[in-house]
């Protein structure tokens, strides 16, 4: 059973004793690795096996030592029909949050859903959806097969448009060039603006009618606007009124419009795409093995459990452990590393990854949404769906955008209808009448602002830059740690598992003179055979790599903590601490210097000695990843200071220290101190992140200002941090921090254009500098800029793929 980690809001706390009886109460129980209570948030986060305790059973502990646990809200995600635009995503937001019982709601215009956060005792699904309903929207089910493709509805619109657009430019460009006189073209603007405007547009006018009833104007209220304006000059010069006629101004309006809607649809799209080519690399079929014999099966059949067959060059039909045969896999969809990966018996795989070399026999451990690449899929989803806190301020724009266009439009309007002298500037055709003047800058008013871009500008940058974290191996959980890691000043790292392989291996073995290695081997193999203690397992590895076989001992006896003692052929042989063998009388004479040696470099030294004599020195230690002095040194490119915390004794966190190039070093940390630790750290250099395993440094992944969990093989702990790396190797943590600076460069980026747009063009719209056509093409490229640019995050993924310097 995998371990699992919670955290719980509290009640009652009121002191640092008050948290350290939870921490022992709940520490207590069987099953749960690790309890850390923060007096500060009144939040306990604590490590557990579901097989040994329950949820339910650290609640009812923590009541029966005097406390309580906030009955955490429940969240739902909803599917909204029908938004256009910022302001339709405020107004849904703003619909939901005033329920009695919502505690939060967060609406995303890319991704077209709401996250609701509520209490079911005060309040239902079903309110949800009626409030989401009286702002003018619609709560629809997943999308599926059966849901209109956006970009697909968007082209035919735009063909439509264009299709009668067309003639009206044709007619006007005859019009304009004194070919075509009278009342026939007159005509004929109008008439072929209408089935732009009502049939292809049509779609335009329901939802500005919609939101405008209810309370909630959108964007397209601005498009309807300027629309009908524009088209009733034409009307009204049919009337016999002397007005300009912008009837063919209302249909190029609409024509570009609706294609600005295609090609933000399309790139919108294209932003989207991580997940569901995640999902599509899943296996469509499954080789069961059955007592007939294989069974080809499809991978939606398979149950936890069954054994199926890989052969080379197919993918592994869902998470399991290997039983049988040796390969290599190619994990690079998973971790984001292009080296394939050696598996053998024992060993884990990922469902969809491709075996390369050769056939194994798995055994299914995870299916369906329980598999590696159904949580990857959902924890980005999960973090598309989120808000960054520099986009609060964009929201309060949004919030008001519209209105305050629409009076803006009517004070220009006024004020070009009535103000004396205004029509002499010198920009101004003094031909035109006041009329004609005031609706062409109230019309370019109207169809230059822009609160799309606005509201784009964060989501989208979060859509991408999330969905290529999943392609790199680097799941982000929390949008806020995007903003917070540019401002990361330390890096706190557990040492096992993190910088380290996380198990003991031989590094060196010094041979006393006339003896053969194997020899040496041999003895020390036999007597660890049958011990299980990972020094055991380290020298057993060693000797089984070398072809040494252990042989038969007598006598075998183990003293705990100092060695082991057998026959082998008649004669004695100890394997142990120095200390201990010189009690039984072995000289070590010059290869004491040695052992201290070894000792120094952080290794654990075991003496091995057969027939009254030393054969040599086995050094065990837990070896430094690979990657692990690269990613450091990467990480001090960036500025960043570089800090060990460990339980290990000072010398072996010294000598790794030194052999990765780590700044600093904190030995003899009890796991329960970690987050002491990273809160000191925090105190000399600021805002500090800590990398750790996602489960024993769960406290102080959870004390940190971002928490970044390693995970390995298919139990990856998802839930742990605010970013999780989905492969072992250190280069993830630099590929986070760069990724991450990139997405919220790209917000900065999007936020400033899509301010500096509306401040500049407004009022060069209002001042009658822009043509209503000019005006309405500016407002689509501004939306369809903030979605492209978001899109160059993309390239990020070449960089970070390839250079871990970054």
């Amino acid at each position: 059973m995998t371990d699992r980690q919670i955290t719980l809001d509290l009640k009652g706390l009121r002191c640092a004793a008050c948290a350290r009886t939870v921490e022992r109460a709940v520490g207590s129980l069987p099953g749960v690795r690790s309890a850390f209570v923060n007096i500060a948030t009144s939040r306990g986060t604590f490590v557990f096996d579901e097989a040994g305790v329950s949820v339910g059973e650290i609640v009812t502990r923590i009541r029966e030592v005097g406390y309580d646990v906030v009955e955490p809200p429940t969240e739902t995600s909803l599917r909204i029909a029908g938004m256009r635009c910022a302001a339709c995503a405020g107004a849904v937001e703003a619909g939901l949050a005033k329920l009695p019982g919502v505690n939060g709601a967060s609406v995303n215009l890319t991704t077209k859903t709401a996250r609701v956060t509520y209490d079911p005792g005060t309040v239902g699904v079903e309110a949800l959806k009626q409030a989401v309903a009286d702002t003018g929207y619609a709560v629809v089910e997943a999308a599926g097969a059966e849901e209109e493709d956006e970009g697909a509805a968007a082209r035919r619109r735009m063909v439509r448009a264009w299709t009668f657009a067309v003639p009206v430019i044709a007619v006007m460009i005859l019009h304009m060039t004194a070919l075509w006189h009278g009342l026939v073209p007159d005509v004929l603007m109008v008439t072929l603006s209408l089935p732009v405007l009502f049939y292809a547009g049509r779609s335009v006018y329901i939802s500005a009618w919609k939101s405008a009833t209810h309370g909630y104007p959108n964007m397209d209220v601005l498009i309807a606007l300027g629309t009908l304006a524009s088209l009733a000059t034409g009307i009204m010069r049919l009337g016999g009124l002397a007005i300009a006629s912008y009837a063919a101004v209302a249909a190029m309006i609409m024509g570009i419009h609706l294609t600005g809607r295609y090609i933000e649809a399309r790139a919108r799209g294209r932003a989207s795409d991580a997940v569901r080519k995640l999902l599509k690399l899943a296996a469509r079929t499954a080789r069961v093995l059955t007592p007939a014999g294989e069974e080809e099966i499809p991978v939606n059949r398979l149950r936890a459990g069954d054994r199926f067959v890989v052969r080379p060059g197919e993918k592994i039909a869902t998470d399991g452990v290997v039983e049988s045969g040796r390969t290599s896999v190619d994990e690079s969809l998973a971790t984001g590393e292009s080296i394939p990966v050696e598996k053998s018996e024992g060993d884990e795989v990922i469902g969809a990854t491709v075996n390369q070399a050769g056939t194994i026999t798995v055994r299914a451990t995870k299916v369906g949404e329980e598999t590696f690449l159904a949580q990857v899929a959902r924890a980005v989803q999960e973090f598309q769906a989120q808000k960054v806190p520099i986009e609060k301020l964009a929201d309060r724009v949004t919030s008001i955008f519209v209105p305050a266009v629409l009076v803006l439009a009517l004070i220009i309007f006024v004020i070009w209808l009535v103000v004396p002298g205004i029509v002499s500037l010198p920009w101004v055709d003094t031909e035109a009448s006041r009329l004609t003047l005031a609706i062409f800058a109230a019309v370019a008013v109207l169809v230059i602002s822009c609160p799309c871009a606005l509201g784009l500008a964060t989501p989208t940058a979060i859509m991408v830059g999330g969905g290529v974290g999943a392609e790199l191996g680097v799941l982000f959980r929390s949008s806020e740690a995007i903003q917070v890691m540019k401002d990361i000043k330390a890096i706190a790292f557990d040492k096992t598992g993190t910088l380290t392989v996380g198990r003991p291996s031989v590094v060196d073995i010094v041979a006393a003179e006339g003896v053969v290695e194997k020899h040496l081997l041999m003895v020390a193999a036999s007597l660890e055979r049958a011990s299980e203690h990972p020094i055991a397992v380290a020298i057993m590895e060693r000797a089984q790599e070398a072809g040494v076989k252990p042989e038969p001992l007598e006598d075998f006896s183990s003293m705990a903590g100092l060695g082991l003692t057998g026959k082998l052929n008649g004669k004695p042989a100890l394997l142990g601490k120095i200390a201990f063998l010189e009690e039984s009388g072995i000289d070590f004479g010059e290869y004491r210097q040695a052992a201290e040696d070894l000792q120094a470099r952080g290794e654990t030294v075991a003496a091995v000695a057969w027939d009254g004599k030393l054969l040599g020195l086995i050094g065990v230690a837990d070896t430094l990843k690979a990657d692990s002095s690269e990613a450091i040194n990467s990480l001090h490119g960036m500025g960043l200071k570089t800090v060990m915390i460990t339980g290990d004794n000072p010398i072996t966190a010294n000598a790794v220290a030194r052999a990765c190039g780590i700044d600093e070093t904190v030995s003899d940390v009890l796991p329960t101190g970690k987050a002491d630790q990273v809160m000191a750290i925090r105190e000399r250099y600021g805002k500090v992140a800590m990398v750790g395993d996602g489960i024993n440094d769960a406290p102080a992944l959870a004390e940190a200002d971002v928490g970044i969990a390693i995970g390995t093989g298919t139990d990856i702990a998802i839930e742990a941090a605010d970013v999780t790396l989905a492969g072992e190797s250190l280069t993830g943590v630099v590929r986070a921090i760069g990724l991450s600076t990139a997405i919220f460069s790209k917000i900065r980026q999007n936020l400033f254009w899509a301010f500096v747009y509306n401040v500049v063009a407004i009022p060069v719209a209002g001042l009658g500098l822009l043509h209503p056509i000019i005006a309405e093409a500016a407002m689509a490229l501004s939306s369809v800029n903030v979605v492209t640019n978001s899109l160059r995050l993309k390239k990020v993924k070449q960089k970070l793929g390839s250079d871990s310097s970054v």
